[in-house]
C-alpha cells in the first residue's frame, strides 16, 4: 500500500510559487489594458449614494483565466465565492480577487494589485488563510507567503529578478515612525480614519495614503511602513485582506481588528497591521474612535 507523503512548508511554498506566476500572466493583460488610451470603465449609477462605484472588464478576465489554469496545477474544493454553506475541516478554496486598487487603476497609476488566498477550514471549522500572493504589475513586485514557508518579494526589473526575505522594521516606538492608512470614498466610513490621522499628528515621522490595502500590508511586512490601519474594509476585501495577511503573518509582523480581535473573514473588518513593536502605542489611538455599530450594519 503506498504511504501518503505529509505536506511540508516547502510544498506549500512550491505551489505559492506556482499559482504567482499564473497571478503574473494574469497582471500582465490586466496591466495592458490599463496602458491602452480607451476608456477603462465608467462609475455606475447603482448605490450613488454610497460613491462611485466601478466595473471592470478585465476582473472577469482575470477571473476566467485563473479558474480555468489554477485547475490544472492542485487539488482543492473549490473557490471562496462559491464554496457551500458548510465547509468541513481540511479543505481548501481559492479567493481570487479582482483588481484591488480600482480608482488607482482606472487613474493609470502604479499602486494596484492583484491577488491570490488559499484558504483551509481548521479542526475548529474556521477558515484561515495559510497561502498568499500579492502582485502588483506596474511596479514589477510581487509578495507571497506560506504557512510556515516565511515569505518573499520578488522584484524584476530590466536587469534581472531579485528576491529578498521579507522583514518588518525594528521601530520601537511610534515617534519617528512611518505610518499608512486607507479609508473608503463614503464620508460615514472614512471619518474614523482621518479622526485617527488627525489625532495621530505630530507623532509619527510621516503619514502615508496611497493603497491599495493588500499592498499596504505588503509594505508593513517588508519594513516599508512601521504600521498601517483602516476601518470599515468590506468582505469584497477579503481577497486583498488574506493574500496580504499571510504575508505579514510570515514575516512576524502582527494583524488585528482594531480592538485586537481577530480578523473575521465573512464580515466587514477594521484592520491594524504592524511590526509587532508599536502596536500598543498605536492601539491607543485607534480605540478612541471604536466601531460604530450604525455603519457597520448598513
Amino acid at each position: 500500500m503506498e504511504e501518503t507523503r505529509e505536506e511540508t512548508p516547502q510544498d506549500l511554498r512550491n505551489l505559492a510559487l506556482k499559482v504567482a506566476g499564473l497571478l503574473e500572466e494574469a497582471g500582465q493583460h490586466a496591466l495592458h489594458d490599463q496602458l491602452n488610451p480607451r476608456n477603462l470603465a465608467q462609475p455606475s449609477t447603482e448605490n450613488a449614494d454610497r460613491g462611485p462605484r466601478y466595473k471592470l472588464e478585465v476582473d472577469n478576465k482575470i477571473m476566467r483565466f485563473m479558474s480555468a489554469r489554477i485547475a490544472d496545477i492542485a487539488h482543492f474544493d473549490g473557490f471562496w465565492t462559491t464554496r457551500p454553506a458548510e465547509s468541513r475541516p481540511g479543505q481548501r478554496y481559492w479567493y481570487i480577487g479582482k483588481i484591488d486598487g480600482v480608482i488607482n487603476y482606472v487613474r493609470r497609476m502604479s499602486e494596484w494589485t492583484v491577488t491570490a488566498a488559499l484558504f483551509e477550514f481548521g479542526p475548529d471549522n474556521e477558515p484561515k488563510p495559510i497561502i498568499g500572493i500579492v502582485h502588483a504589475p506596474a511596479l514589477g513586485l510581487t509578495y507571497l507567503a506560506a504557512r510556515g514557508a516565511g515569505a518573499v518579494r520578488i522584484h524584476k526589473t530590466a536587469v534581472g529578478e531579485k528576491r529578498d526575505k521579507v522583514v518588518p522594521s525594528m521601530t520601537s516606538l511610534l515617534d519617528g515612525s512611518v505610518l499608512s492608512y486607507g479609508m473608503s470614498f463614503i464620508p460615514s466610513e472614512s471619518q474614523r480614519a482621518l479622526d485617527v490621522a488627525s489625532s495621530l499628528a505630530g507623532r509619527p515621522a510621516d503619514i502615508k495614503r496611497v493603497g491599495p490595502v493588500s499592498l499596504d500590508l505588503c509594505k508593513v511586512a517588508d519594513g516599508t511602513y512601521d504600521a498601517y490601519f483602516e476601518p470599515m474594509l468590506h468582505v469584497w476585501d477579503i481577497a486583498g485582506i488574506a493574500a496580504g495577511t499571510v504575508v505579514v503573518w510570515e514575516a512576524q509582523g502582527t494583524l488585528s481588528r482594531w480592538d485586537g480581535e481577530r480578523i473575521h473573514w465573512r464580515h466587514d473588518n477594521d484592520v491594524v497591521a504592524s511590526n509587532g513593536l508599536i502596536i500598543r502605542e498605536l492601539q491607543h489611538y485607534l480605540q478612541q474612535y471604536p466601531w460604530l455599530d450604525s455603519i457597520s450594519q448598513r
